[in-house]
């Protein structure tokens, strides 16, 4: 599709659907058609469920939209492929993200746009509105301010905080390397790995590669390899990746540090690895080529230089890492048990749940991470996330084996006799 195509059809996607435009809408769950169904809804009925929610605060969850609701929280500082565009330009994809998390997980989802890009004042906001919400998916915030942000709100409230260009980034890629691994009958532990680009999902994707078992991660940024006692272009967040990857300490560019690596992450820019970088590689190169809206190096050209598998973030090309295999199904089984918190167990567990999705018969085709229209993978991956709250002692409620798995699978049936 060109680009003036392309161009009249979102606009007309987004602009023509009834009053206010846009791609969501509130709409009311319980009937009011009679008199005595208004005055429960409103007043005089709303005051019982509010008097036993002031007498019983966590009742809050057994008579709002709190546990099945998540403010997606942003500043427009770091949207998509387009930087530092500011909140209202954002809201576009906010609500874009709302809409992914009702299809694909049943989730209620609010876009929160804030217009202000100061660290302090948006973690004051976001814990002023909070008690609303079962949940907050923070989006499209810059880095490294993004780290402090989700931090210090994962500390100070009780309920899940997820900040997906991390998180669900690094929890589909992961994903994708599981079943890299099994593919070529390699371990996390053993392969060399190369991450080109230090932001948000970069340093996300390190942290929870090495808590999968990954040993040897270089990470690099347009000063080259990161290393310990590094002085230029450094910051917090890279000083303390220094400290935990590289152990060999390697120095150099991105063309010295990828000889004889056996994995490339690409999270940077558009042709920052050339077919020559490939050719230098070790055995059967896995590269997942992640930048946004073009690759670091094109899927043709990395398979002619000598690729094993290529995964990119776009949708035309297969093997794409797509955020949305993630989101959606994490925080259904965050909100079904009404987790107080994310653990790097249930990210662990999402990706495994994912991997696990793709059969024998695509694995031996090169398919290394499935669809989002795959009928199962949101329901599985829901159900391990749930579980794995339980495990963790994070989940505020318990719920039977399966069920997670069976009401996911059934919100989902149902979601796609509306909207596909």
């Amino acid at each position: 599709m060109d680009q003036k195509t392309l161009r009249e059809q979102a606009l007309a996607y987004h602009q023509g659907n009834g009053i206010g435009n846009g791609k969501i809408e509130v709409v009311p769950k319980v009937p009011v058609g009679k008199r005595e169904q208004l005055s429960l809804a409103y007043t005089p009925g709303v005051a019982q469920p509010c008097l036993e929610i002031h007498d019983h605060p966590e009742t809050v969850y057994d008579y709002t939209a709190k546990p099945n609701t998540v403010f997606v929280v942003s500043d427009g500082s770091a949207v998509l492929g387009l930087g530092n565009i500011g909140p209202a330009a954002g809201l576009p994809v906010m609500e874009g993200k709302s809409l992914l998390f009702k299809i694909f997980g049943g989730v209620d989802a609010y876009p929160i746009i804030l217009d202000t890009q100061d660290t302090e004042e948006i973690i004051r906001t976001v814990k002023l509105i909070a008690l609303g919400a079962g949940g907050i998916n923070l989006e499209d915030i810059s880095a490294p301010r993004c780290f402090e942000i989700e931090e210090r709100l994962s500390q100070e409230l009780d309920i899940p905080v997820f900040h997906d260009d991390q998180h669900g980034t690094a929890v589909v890629c992961l994903a994708g390397l599981y079943n890299c691994m099994k593919a070529t009958g390699r371990e996390l532990s053993e392969v060399r790995m190369v991450i080109n680009g230090s932001g948000a999902a970069g340093v996300a994707i390190a942290k929870l590669l090495m808590a999968a078992g990954a040993k040897d991660i270089v990470m690099c940024d347009t000063k080259g390899a990161i290393w310990r006692g590094r002085a230029e272009g450094m910051n917090p967040s890279k000083e303390e990746i220094a400290s935990l990857t590289n152990p060999q300490n390697r120095k150099g560019k991105l063309a010295d540090v990828i000889y004889g690596a056996e994995v490339f992450i690409g999270v940077s820019a558009k042709g920052v690895l050339t077919a020559e970088m490939v050719k230098t590689m070790g055995d059967r190169p896995l590269l997942f080529a992640m930048a946004n809206p073009d690759p670091e190096i094109l899927p043709e050209e990395a398979y002619a230089a000598g690729a094993y598998l290529v995964a990119t973030g776009r949708s035309d090309f297969p093997n794409q890492v797509n955020n949305c295999l993630g989101f959606p199904a994490i925080f259904r089984g965050l909100l079904d048990v009404r987790a107080k918190s994310v653990t790097v167990g249930m990210k662990l567990a999402a990706a495994r749940a994912i991997a696990d999705c793709v059969s024998e018969k695509d694995l031996a085709e090169k398919t290394i991470i499935p669809s989002v229209y795959h009928e199962e993978v949101f329901a599985r991956e829901a159900e391990a996330v749930a579980r794995q709250a339980v495990k963790d002692g994070v989940a505020r409620i318990p719920v039977p084996a399966g069920k997670v798995y069976r009401d996911t699978l059934a919100v989902i049936e149902e979601n796609r006799k509306r909207f596909f």
